[in-house]
C-alpha cells in the first residue's frame, strides 16, 4: 500500500519554477565573474555573499528549529556540492555550450541523478522505481539538450 502523496498546490509549482529562474541567473552570474576572475573566485564570491544574507535574514526572522535533533552529517555536504557546481557552470557556460546548453544539460543531469536516487532509497528518500513516464522524460530532456546545442544557434 503507497502513502498518500502530498498536495501539490500552484505555488510549489510557481516556487519550483522561480527556483530555475535564479538558478540561471545565478549561473550567468557566476559565469561572468569566472571571466574576471577564476572559477576559485567565482565559487566563493556568492557562496560568501549568500552566507552573509543568510546570517542576516537569521537574525532578523529568529526562526525556531523546525525538529529538536540535528541533522545527519551529511547534509552539509550540500555546500560542497554546491561550491563544486558553481565551479563547473561558471566553466561551461564560457564555451560553445553558452548559457542554455549549461543548463539544459545540467537538467538531464539533474533528472539522471534524481532517478538514481530514488532507485536506491539515497539519503533517506523512500525507494521507488521509476517508471516508463520518468525514462520518457529523461530522454526528451536529453534529446531537447541536445537539439539547443548543436541546432540552438543556427537560424
Amino acid at each position: 500500500m503507497s502513502s498518500p502523496s502530498p498536495s501539490t498546490h500552484i505555488y510549489h509549482f510557481a516556487a519550483a519554477f522561480g527556483a530555475g529562474g535564479l538558478l540561471t541567473l545565478m549561473i550567468l552570474f557566476n559565469g561572468t565573474l569566472a571571466v574576471y576572475g577564476s572559477l576559485f573566485f567565482a565559487s566563493w564570491v556568492p557562496h560568501l555573499t549568500g552566507t552573509v544574507a543568510a546570517l542576516m535574514i537569521l537574525l532578523f526572522l529568529r526562526p525556531k528549529r523546525a525538529m529538536p535533533t540535528r541533522p545527519p552529517l551529511w547534509t552539509y555536504l550540500g555546500g560542497v556540492s554546491g561550491g563544486v557546481t558553481v565551479m563547473l557552470t561558471s566553466a561551461t557556460m564560457n564555451t560553445a555550450l553558452a548559457l542554455s546548453g549549461t543548463i539544459a544539460l545540467g537538467l538531464a543531469g539533474q533528472v539522471l541523478f534524481s532517478l538514481f536516487a530514488d532507485m536506491r532509497g539515497l539519503f533517506g528518500l523512500p525507494q521507488r522505481m521509476p517508471s516508463r513516464r520518468d525514462y520518457l522524460s529523461l530522454a526528451l530532456i536529453l534529446v531537447g539538450s541536445l537539439i539547443l546545442i548543436f541546432f540552438g544557434g543556427s537560424a
